[in-house]
């Protein structure tokens, strides 16, 4: 695999510096105070950069009508699979990556066990032989390389992503339908919900059929990143250069938490629903 970051630009080289650093800092920090061994002997083996920054075709556009800005997309590869936990061991390194000013580029990653991503290239799922054959080492600590991938017999691709388009895009429809549903019968935080679940499928459609590849993931803003890094023409379904489309769609992307626990999210749903020009549900 690669190692050099010399095709970024220096901002760029010094941000990258500093998620390794917030990645590094809250993975320790999860680790502390563990008294069970496999917190005591927690290791990230590596850190892969992947995605439009490691293969040249990234956009930085933040002030342009369309506003696009691609984030830098991280593998993170852990010695246990019970350290791929995101509540538990990553929660806090995404709030930082989300709330600190210092990161001007949006930054997502998804974390497996070295086990699982060796496991997932044996078995040909393009995603990861694309990220193993492009991705840029950004830490290891030693030099074990990944599995040697093998590659899907075209018959099998097809019939996966089949599969998987006829399963995953029958949910996103069903889950739209039900919120319709819910909103015309004034159950906002459910309709709120069901788009979301809508969303959530709709994305992961696409990258099964294109990657064989999604994470089991709620957050709808991470599954948007790695959908429009296959496809930059998604970036249009929510622009970002108007804050009632950047509103809009954050409100969606909690309502998978807030509508099932906080008080305040059937005042989000009738956000939602008096937002003239926007999704439609």
């Amino acid at each position: 695999m690669k190692s050099s970051i010399d095709h970024l630009p220096p901002l760029k080289r010094r941000e990258l510096v500093h998620v390794l650093e917030v990645l590094h800092e809250e993975f320790e920090d999860a680790l502390k105070g563990g008294s069970a061994d496999f917190k005591k002997r927690g290791r990230i083996l590596k850190i892969i950069l992947f995605g439009s920054y490691a293969r040249g075709g990234w956009v930085d556009e933040p002030h342009t009508k369309k506003g696009y800005r691609s984030d830098f997309d991280i593998l993170i590869v852990v010695n246990d699979k019970r350290r791929t936990v995101f509540d538990r061991y990553w929660q806090r390194a995404a709030i930082r990556f989300m709330h600190d000013e210092e990161f001007k580029t949006p930054v997502n990653f998804i974390v497996h066990s070295l086990r699982d991503v060796n496991t997932l290239l044996e078995q040909g799922r393009y995603f990861f032989v694309d990220l193993r054959r492009d991705g840029i080492v950004l830490y290891e600590l030693d030099q074990e390389p990944l599995a040697t991938p093998s590659l899907l017999r075209p018959e099998d691709a097809y019939r996966f992503a089949r599969e998987y388009f006829e399963d995953r895009l029958t949910h996103a429809e069903n889950f739209r339908q039900l919120s319709e549903m819910a909103f015309r019968s004034s159950m906002l935080k459910e309709a709120a919900l069901l788009l979301h679940q809508s969303i959530e499928q709709a994305y992961a459609t696409l990258l099964l059929v294109l990657t064989n590849y999604s994470p089991a993931a709620h957050n709808i803003k991470h599954l948007r990143s790695l959908a429009e890094s296959q496809s930059q023409q998604l970036a249009e379904a929510w622009p970002r250069d108007e804050k009632r489309f950047v509103a809009w769609f954050n409100i969606l992307n909690e309502a998978y938490v807030k509508s099932r626990y906080s008080k305040h999210s059937k005042s989000a749903g009738k956000r939602l629903s008096g937002c003239k020009g926007g999704p439609q549900i």
